[in-house]
């Protein structure tokens, strides 16, 4: 396996989590100002309490994958960093303002709702910018221009295929968020808004779905050389649906405790996570060696070998630190709601 190979793994790696963790965090403030209006099912408590403790960690991740960009493939930094500047930027600004309206909407309470709906409303709008660079690197939609590179913002957003990947986002988000907050809600012993998520998770999986396949058909057309390409990892992909069959199964499976509470979703976070995870491999593989296709690779982007090298100990030497606080911060987050929980009930 080569450096280049290597490198895009590390990245690979950033990018998924980071759109994992992210996409929970965005549906999380979706949900927070949908039931701002119904406290008595506590439901915008149940999101607002995921919220507190989990965007600052969510947002060190999009540092770790700017850094991976600039420090493993400095050769296509720059054209990247051109045809994405405006939407970068945009993803930026709203980004800066809702991390800055999450903080206030804890301080002003007299702004609270007006705050909620801001942070709703961006988390909603960012997964689908965010998701935008993928188009973008399948071509077509970068001209060349006096030795340079530049978007045509025109064609893109005329696109099918943009459409089908922000839906495919949004849904995502709303998704894999409902799906975290059932499972919080449960350790939380928050009953009514169990139900609400659950049913919130059952509603947008298959929309999330559904808009999978739609990118997959407005790829055909768009970029068939990377449909083609995912098609040859066919079984892979059925592997993954069957994934999100086994989540599904496991939030309609009847699981009776003392308080009636139906579904697994501890068991439907997992299987659904690992869904993405099989799928996401198979769309990477299938774009591999192009960064934008057709005039950016790995191999033409790529840093020094001596100077990868240097960069990637320091990486596993930083997850290695880092890692285990995570999992200490997921297991303190969770332990947390089921003291809180013991306590109330004393």
């Amino acid at each position: 396996m080569s450096d280049a190979v290597i490198a895009s793994l590390v990245l690979w790696g950033f990018v998924f989590i980071y759109s994992v963790m992210a996409t929970m965090d965005f549906g999380a403030g979706f949900w927070s100002m949908l039931y701002i209006n119904r406290e008595k099912n506590k439901a915008t408590n149940i999101a607002n309490r995921y919220l507190s403790p989990t965007w600052e960690v969510t947002n060190t991740f999009i540092v770790a994958l700017v850094v991976a960009i600039y420090s493993m493939f400095p050769g296509a930094a720059y054209t990247l960093g051109t045809i994405l500047i405006i939407p970068g930027s945009i993803i930026l600004l709203l980004l800066a303002l809702r991390s800055a309206f999450l903080v206030f909407s804890h301080t002003a309470h007299e702004y609270r709702k007006i705050l909620t709906y801001i942070t709703g409303i961006t988390g909603i709008i960012i997964p689908g910018l965010l998701i935008s660079v993928l188009p973008i690197s399948h071509g077509g939609f970068v001209d060349a221009v006096d030795g340079g590179h530049m978007l045509d913002l025109g064609r893109l957003f005329t696109s099918p295929n943009e459409y089908a990947f922000i839906g495919f986002a949004i849904f995502s988000s709303l998704f894999l968020s409902s799906l975290l907050l059932s499972d919080y809600s449960r350790a939380a012993g928050e009953h009514d808004a169990y139900l609400i998520y659950r049913r919130d998770a059952m509603f947008t999986g298959p929309l999330s779905l559904g808009t999978a396949v739609i990118v997959m058909l407005t790829l055909k057309d768009e970029a068939n050389w990377l449909y083609d390409r995912m098609m040859d990892d066919f079984p892979l992909l059925l592997v993954s649906v069957g994934f999100f069959i086994i989540g599904g199964v496991a939030l309609y499976f009847p699981y009776f405790t003392k308080k009636e509470t139906t579904g697994f979703p501890r068991i439907a976070v997992i299987a659904i996570t690992i869904q993405y995870m099989i799928a996401s491999l198979v769309y990477g593989r299938a774009h591999m060696p192009y960064l934008v296709y057709p005039d950016i690779t790995i191999q033409s982007g790529f840093t020094d070998p001596n100077s990868f090298r240097a960069v990637f100990v320091t990486y596993i030497v930083g997850f290695a630190i880092l890692f285990p606080g995570f999992v200490y911060f997921w297991s303190i987050f969770m332990k947390d709601s089921r003291l809180r929980q013991k306590a109330k009930g004393n």
